[in-house]
């Protein structure tokens, strides 16, 4: 593998500011690549725009449910660091809850950023892609996606509607040439992770499982890095995965074992 694999194109990456987004974003950064970054973390993408790498880097403010704000981005991304070749959609919002105590702006707005954002760039980014008959999206799901968990119907459900929207652009897309592939992590320490530990999880017993609410703990007993969840969506990113497309990389650990 090249240190510089991705020298030379452009790669927009959603949430790009803060957890696995900005594991991708260094990453690429690091391997060559220039990177349109998209968040609504403001800290995250002002030390961005102000790294090592701040002339490969175009950073927008933008909330990925909103088409507009999306396809204005992008364009302006585009203006400084040429066409999109590769995508990742990263970002993502938690909402923790039990279904019959949700409320419809909680399942909204879940919906709106899990959802309907990654559908919002997706369908932006492929255009271009279909014209130059070439690119790869990854997109980042969950290993929720396909295994119930307490509390998580509407972060799972929004997380299982990503991976079958992203195999049907697949199958749309393969007749182009672009290859569109799934990421689904499992618990991995960035702040959505921290957060339901301030709920009253903890590491310790992610790890472990619990029995009381039908969870399997992570055979390798560990918490994921950012960083080795981003390893995973460059290697699908890159030309390493030239024949793989419409597949669901499960990197957790071994923690959903039974949908192996």
């Amino acid at each position: 593998m090249s240190t510089q694999e991705f020298a030379g194109e452009c790669i927009a990456v959603t949430g790009a500011a803060r957890g696995i987004g900005a594991a991708v974003t260094q990453l690429l950064l690091e391997r060559g690549a220039s990177v349109i970054a998209l968040d609504l973390d403001v800290e995250g993408l002002t030390q961005l725009s102000q790294s090592e790498y701040s002339d490969r880097v175009s950073c927008h403010l933008v909330d990925i449910s909103q088409a507009d704000a999306v396809d204005a981005a992008l364009a302006q991304g585009q203006e400084k660091l040429g066409p999109i070749h590769r995508l990742a959609c990263v970002a993502g919002v938690l909402q923790m809850g039990r279904i019959t105590e949700l409320s419809n702006d909680q399942w909204d707005r879940t919906f709106a950023i899990n959802t309907t954002g990654v559908f919002n760039v997706c369908r932006n980014v492929a255009k271009g892609m279909i014209e130059r008959k070439q690119g790869a999206i990854v997109n980042v799901s969950s290993n929720s996606a396909a295994t119930p968990r307490i509390a998580m119907g509407a972060y799972a459900a929004s997380k299982a509607a990503v991976t079958q929207l992203s195999r049907c652009l697949g199958l749309e897309l393969a007749p182009h040439g672009i290859r569109v592939n799934i990421i689904s992590p499992g618990s991995t320490d960035t702040p959505m992770q921290q957060a339901m530990w301030a709920q009253g999880s903890s590491r310790e017993t992610v790890i472990a499982g619990s029995g009381e609410n039908y969870r399997l703990g992570i055979p390798l007993q560990k918490i994921a890095t950012p960083e080795e969840i981003a390893e995973a969506v460059l290697f699908l990113l890159s030309d390493r995965a030239s024949h793989i497309t419409l597949s669901d990389l499960r990197v957790d650990g071994g923690a959903t074992l039974d949908q192996g």
